[in-house]
């Protein structure tokens, strides 16, 4: 990032160039696609690799061999994959959430769920999107009601406008690409364990998401908001490599966090509630720094919480609100270094009338 002075339309043009140069070597090869390009091993030269020093000695025969076909033998896939989407969870959310799909009409759902149920959401997020383009609906337009256990990507890629409200558990990657939807994960209110204390979701949670809102009432695994660009989340603890190459978004952490949190970190922030002043300890300092957050910021962090006590009912959260004063003294922010100069930047140019575009590339010099 600090080495690339451009803009991003520069990657989408060359990216294009790349495309075009790839069309004009097929063209020269007589072929109209990459699809007529394959097993055409014939086509491959290997001497100018192969007159290298480092290669020389190489045998690339078995690599190239072409074995005997019949002539209309197929060379690549001609057989459609079945993944069964007939039978998704999805395709019972799509049924009964019609009138939202259709007339933007607000519809609530009850479903049971297991672990069988992959990226349940996804396929309805389609229908709404398809319909209603990118800017969804207004929240909870299509809401959800899901117990038991939910298998992986629960929420995945879901839009604006669908919330996903499941009382038991999930797997990992949940909220995978979130782009505007709600997901809500809590503990049965009769469970017989300590929701705070006890893992409630698995890795990788909010992977990538670039929009909407995610309140665990509880535990998640490992890799908890990695490349997240967007996406509001709130757990009650997460594992190892927090917030990895996160680029935008906001992460609130109400406990305990692991090992090498913030690595690669370059936008967005994260708030750790640090009970015992270990946090920093467990922190790649390397592209963030470790800080009190400001004023603004503690009502944020507030704000959150209020947020997840009304979704989930969390004794934790509830318990931290009952005494702010005191502990919310005990959150730490974390933000990356060159992200925070671009926020400082954008406040001098508004402040001084100048242009904002220009203040910030000035940050990367």
């Amino acid at each position: 990032r600090n080495k690339f002075t451009g803009r991003a339309d520069h990657v989408v043009n060359f990216m294009m160039f790349i495309a075009e140069e790839v069309r004009e070597l097929l063209s020269s090869l007589g072929l109209r696609s990459i699809e007529e390009a394959v097993g055409r091993v014939e086509l491959l030269d290997t001497t100018q690799a192969n007159d290298h020093w480092q290669a020389s000695g190489l045998d690339l025969s078995s690599i190239l061999y072409l074995p005997e076909l019949p002539e209309d033998a197929a060379r690549s896939c001609v057989t459609t994959q079945d993944h069964g989407l007939e039978k998704a969870l999805d395709m019972a959310i799509i049924k009964q959430a019609q009138p939202a799909i259709l007339r933007g009409e607000p519809v609530t759902i009850d479903l049971p769920i297991s672990n069988v149920n992959r990226t349940v959401g996804t396929m309805t997020g389609f229908e709404l999107t398809t319909r209603w383009g990118g800017s969804g609906l207004p929240d909870d337009t299509i809401s959800v009601a899901l117990t038991g256990s939910a298998g992986n990507s629960l929420g995945a890629f879901m839009p604006k406008g669908i919330t996903l409200n499941l009382t038991g558990d999930a797997n990992d990657f949940v909220g995978k690409g979130l782009s505007g939807g709600k997901i809500i994960v809590q503990a049965p209110a009769d469970a017989a364990y300590e929701p705070e204390d006890n893992v409630i979701a698995g890795n990788v949670c909010l992977y990538g998401a670039t929009g909407g809102e995610a309140y665990f009432q509880g535990h998640v695994g490992e890799r908890f908001c990695v490349r997240n660009s967007g996406g509001v989340a709130v757990a009650e603890g997460i594992g190892d490599h927090g917030c990895e190459y996160m680029t935008g978004g906001r992460a609130v952490i109400l406990g305990s966090a692991g090992r090498n949190f913030g690595a690669g970190m370059s936008g967005g922030m994260a708030f750790v509630y640090d009970s015992n002043n270990t946090f920093a300890t467990r922190v790649n300092h390397d592209m963030v720094d470790v800080e009190r957050p400001t004023a603004e910021e503690y009502d944020l962090i507030k704000s959150d919480i209020e947020q997840h006590v009304a979704y989930t009912n969390s004794s934790r959260g509830q318990r931290l609100l009952a005494d702010w004063e005191t502990t919310s003294l005990h959150f730490r922010k974390v933000i990356p270094r060159q992200y925070k100069r671009v926020l400082e930047a954008l406040e001098t140019a508004q402040r001084l009338g100048v242009d904002p575009d220009a203040a910030v590339m000035a940050t990367a010099n």
